[in-house]
């Protein structure tokens, strides 16, 4: 298991566990299950006050873990009958957004998000989750494909930001981007999004502008990196623990404030310990959001979603 800065203590406890265990294995006249289990209730408890109060620099941390289920494990997990769809039609096909056609629980829908990969190859190919102009283009046209064959469309938002290289601004970075933002507010279906890692800046906005968005306990969701947020207004990428907590990114910030409507609890220890019970926790939650949605009309969806972001700003935070 990978283990985050804040989770070395608990590293070295569980690591001492396995140690025990290993040694048992190797010489089957030991006997330390007794001193095993003693270290992994130690663990366990170490694991419980840990996440008992995350602060939002750690959220980050756990948000970006390498070992959290990603958009293709949701997809392979929770739909069937999945039909990649690829290119803009006008310029090449951005690995780091995928999308298709598929069916939940035997419904059509339309599902898009952005996939990471999960190990260095896999990373690279996918641009780390970040999209370029002509991965906003095929969410867009798969957009209008929904709206025109009346199937719901469900996005998957897990991305640092967009892709911020010369060649994506000279294609219309910003266009695209804001192009993507202005077809989820139009398109006449159910539009569900949930916010499954990181959801940052207008990269993540342009697939979470929706009827319903949900956040997993501990994702963030923000206009900006808490890096990049302390680079701008401290000159100083090491402020970033000052940022995080500036910047209100947390689910449980967000839901106070109204910016999405649900909060999806993850495992013991973040989604990366039980990948399974978090992806059928999020498929839960993708039908219920369905139900609510159900039967509406595209006018009221239209209406409905529009109002919903106009409302923003109405709720504060206490200081």
């Amino acid at each position: 298991m990978n283990y985050l800065e804040f989770e070395k203590p608990l590293a070295e406890i569980e690591g001492k566990a396995e140690e025990l265990r290993a040694m048992a294995r190797s010489n089957k006249e030991m006997d330390v299950e007794k001193e095993a289990s003693a270290l992994d209730r130690k663990a366990e408890t170490m694991l419980r006050d840990l996440y008992k109060d995350l602060t939002p620099w750690r959220k980050c941390q756990v948000a970006r873990h390498p070992d959290r289920p990603h958009c293709r494990d949701y997809i392979d997990a929770l739909f069937t009958e999945y039909t990649s769809l690829a290119g803009d039609r006008n310029f090449a096909d951005d690995h780091a957004v995928m999308g298709g056609l598929a069916r939940f629980n035997d419904q059509p829908v339309m599902v898009i998000g952005h996939e990471k990969g999960n190990d260095t190859r896999t990373r690279i190919e996918r641009n780390f989750g970040m999209a370029r102009p002509e991965g906003y283009r095929k969410a867009i046209r798969l957009l209008d494909m929904a709206h025109r064959f009346r199937i719901p469309v469900v996005t998957l938002v897990d991305t640092p930001g967009a892709y911020p290289g010369k060649g994506a601004e000279e294609r219309g970075q910003s266009e695209a981007i804001a192009r993507s933002t202005q077809k989820c507010l139009e398109v006449g279906v159910p539009l569900i999004s949930v916010i499954i890692g990181e959801g940052g800046s207008g990269g993540a906005v342009a697939f979470a502008t929706a009827n319903r968005v949900a956040m997993l306990e501990h994702s963030v969701y923000s206009v900006i990196s808490p890096e990049g947020c302390a680079s701008i207004l401290w000159k100083d990428a090491e402020k970033m623990r000052e940022a995080a907590e500036a910047l209100r990114l947390t689910a449980q910030d967000l839901h106070k404030l109204g910016v999405i409507d649900r909060i999806i609890k993850e495992p013991l220890g973040g989604a990366h310990r039980a990948p399974s019970e978090t992806i059928a926790s999020v498929g839960r939650a993708i039908e219920v959001m369905l139900k609510e949605l159900s039967g509406k009309k595209p006018e009221a969806l239209i209406r409905d979603r529009r109002q919903k972001f106009l409302d923003m700003g109405t709720k504060g935070l206490a200081a």
